[in-house]
């Protein structure tokens, strides 16, 4: 769902972008939270806005770079925010540990978003020829 949001989105100018995932992710904060009393689990697997606004924080570098959207490097965001949101490194892993609530929801998936962010920037300029830009 992250991926289909961004197309219109990565049309925002970067600031406008930024503003609009930190307000997701701050409301994602207290939907989640909702959603876990109304369901009666934590972090259970019907909440996705934490997966949203991760993936909209891993497709960032092409706002801010200001990177044609092409396929590769939209894929390539997505399977590196999958990758660390699934492998939870020390970090993500943290993150998901260290917090209760909507905060506990959100907070690895922010954090695999950024670590997934960093990756994509360190792909785009060590990489171009190989079609991730």
């Amino acid at each position: 769902m992250g991926v289909v949001l961004f197309w219109p989105l990565a049309a925002l100018p970067a600031p406008l972008y930024a503003l609009t995932v930190a307000t997701l992710a701050f409301l994602g904060v207290w939907a989640a939270d909702q959603a876990e009393r109304a369901f009666g689990r934590r972090d259970d697997g019907r909440i996705v806005i934490d997966e949203v606004a991760g993936q909209l924080i891993a497709l960032s570098p092409l706002v801010f770079l200001a990177r044609p959207l092409a396929w590769p490097s939209v894929v390539t965001a997505f399977v590196l925010f999958r990758v660390f949101d699934v492998w939870k490194p020390g970090p993500v892993r943290w993150a998901e540990r260290g917090a209760a609530g909507g905060v506990g929801v959100m907070l690895d998936d922010v954090v695999a978003g950024v670590l997934a962010a960093g990756t994509l920037v360190v792909l785009l300029v060590l990489l171009p020829e190989y079609g991730v830009a």
